[in-house]
């Protein structure tokens, strides 16, 4: 069995998107790479990498942020899966989640989509739904609000307020899926 995961955060390149609802995965990707001491550097797979390991002799860990928009995350996805030899059991993406209140976050391995469409290409690239998931919750918009809109606007000036500890509590989560196995991180994180 492989001690190497590929960690995939999601989100759109370029700066006008860097502090969306939808960027989260970035954030929690670069929050796992600075824990690591690691940095980014682009890959051939249309993706910026970091790798290091888990504590002292622990998993090594991939992390990966696609240079592609949001809706074509599969493509690197599948591409780094298939360089580093890994299958769907050792992939997990990071990724906002509308339908979970901000400053939520829960694990899960396989299901739907919920419209997601990074995660719909990712499902697809991959062949398969079966691969773990860490949700940040975002929040649904307020009132009838578009949710395409919601997710691509930068978070609220209150929820920029403790932004940081759901970033942080995307990592901690990420972690212990890698370490301890999603029923123990679930059973952290899915507490009220």
């Amino acid at each position: 069995m492989s001690d190497t995961w590929l960690v995939v955060g999601l989100g759109n390149p370029g700066p006008g998107y860097s502090r969306n609802r939808h960027n989260i995965g970035f954030m929690v990707a670069e929050e796992l790479a600075s824990r690591m001491n690691a940095t980014f550097k682009t890959h051939k797979a249309r993706a910026l990498i970091a790798s290091g390991r888990m504590g002292v002799g622990g998993p090594k860990i991939i992390v990966a942020k696609p240079t592609v928009f949001m809706n074509l995350s599969g493509g690197p996805t599948a591409s780094l899966a298939k360089f580093y030899n890994l299958g769907p059991d050792h992939v997990v993406a990071i990724h906002d989640e509308i339908d979970i209140p901000f400053d939520t976050v829960k694990l899960k391995v396989g299901g739907g989509e919920g419209g997601h469409n990074g995660l719909r290409d990712i499902s697809r690239a991959l062949g398969t739904k079966d691969y773990y998931r860490v949700r940040a919750g975002v929040g649904r918009p307020p009132g009838r609000a578009d949710a395409a809109s919601h997710v691509l606007r930068d978070f609220s000036s209150t929820e920029a307020k403790t932004l940081q500890f759901l970033i942080d509590a995307a990592a901690d989560a990420t972690e212990v899926l890698i370490v301890e196995g999603l029923l123990s991180a679930q059973e952290k994180f899915h507490q009220a």
